[in-house]
């Protein structure tokens, strides 16, 4: 898969079974972390596709930290807990966007879970992505509208030809409109 995966697991027991679940080899990193405050300073250590936080930590109950991955990471997060605490531990972070999974855990509903939590990140990834895209070519219609009033107001010329303009000086110096824009701003602007 060459995905990045970030384990952890408060006790000995409790990383033996994550390291059992996790088929061998198929994973481009797998980072095993022993506590709650090791686990926070390695989320912040590279991406991660998956965190796998198998409840509790030994120094917290890695609840906090699944919902703040989720939440603050592009990773899916997968918290493991006891089946009788698992419907109010996934009451409490659902929302956030973690996957709760019941102990003990079966192996294939463990793997299906692996598959959505990275299903869903990589919808997540491509959202952002666009995102970044969208956000670029808002700034640059942002730049091109200001340029417009300045070429309005400094040459007097309307809207349209004032478009025309920064679209031609745009093709004929083969740059974006956003360029173009800019250089008109820093001719006219303060």
């Amino acid at each position: 898969m060459g995905e990045r995966v970030l384990l952890a697991g408060g006790t000995e027991k409790s990383r033996e079974l994550l390291q059992t679940l996790m088929a061998p080899g198929s994973w481009a990193c797998c980072k095993l972390c022993h506590s709650g405050s090791e686990t926070r300073r390695t989320l912040g250590e590279g991406e991660w596709s998956l965190v796998i936080i198998n409840a509790p930590l030994g120094d917290e109950s890695g609840l906090e930290i699944a919902a703040e991955a989720a939440e603050h990471t592009p990773a899916g997060v997968i918290l493991l807990v006891k089946a009788d605490m698992a419907d109010a531990v996934a009451a409490r972070v659902e929302a956030s966007g973690v996957m709760v999974v019941p102990k003990p855990v079966a192996r294939q509903l463990f793997e299906q879970a692996m598959r959505c939590a990275l299903a869903a990140r990589n919808r997540l990834a491509a959202l952002h992505q666009e995102n970044r895209r969208l956000e670029k070519k808002l700034e640059e219609m942002r730049l091109v509208g200001r340029a417009k009033c300045m070429l309005m107001q400094y040459q007097g010329l309307t809207e349209q030809q004032a478009h025309r303009q920064i679209e031609k000086q745009a093709m004929d110096s083969r740059q974006t409109r956003g360029a173009v824009a800019l250089e008109i701003l820093d001719t006219y602007g303060p």
